[in-house]
């Protein structure tokens, strides 16, 4: 297939951008069948709120659940609503379980 330099408009900045011939065959490689919606500033800037805990105008803070840990009893945090019957685990034992699990 042969590619060539798109122009597309950037969903949250409204700029236009270039989506060039070596980023649509990385797509491509990775099995990525849409075309990329934000231009790169608008994604970097989209990522680093992520992993910044930011919310970036876009992601909610998680709802944590208190609960008792099944292995060791200690208070703890999750990010679901514990169920009668299943066991939850603090991170550190869950990641003992995980590994030996």
């Amino acid at each position: 297939m042969s590619f060539q330099d798109k122009t597309l408009e950037c969903y949250d900045c409204g700029h236009t951008f270039t989506f060039s011939v070596e980023e649509q065959e990385f797509f491509q490689s990775r099995g990525y069948a849409n075309d990329p919606k934000r231009c790169t500033e608008c994604r970097r800037a989209r990522k680093s709120g992520r992993n910044d805990g930011n919310t970036g105008g876009y992601k909610t803070s998680r709802q944590m659940f208190s609960a008792v840990c099944a292995d060791c009893g200690k208070d703890t945090e999750v990010p679901f609503q514990p169920r009668e019957g299943r066991p939850v685990y603090c991170s550190d034992c869950y990641r003992k379980v995980r590994v030996n699990g």
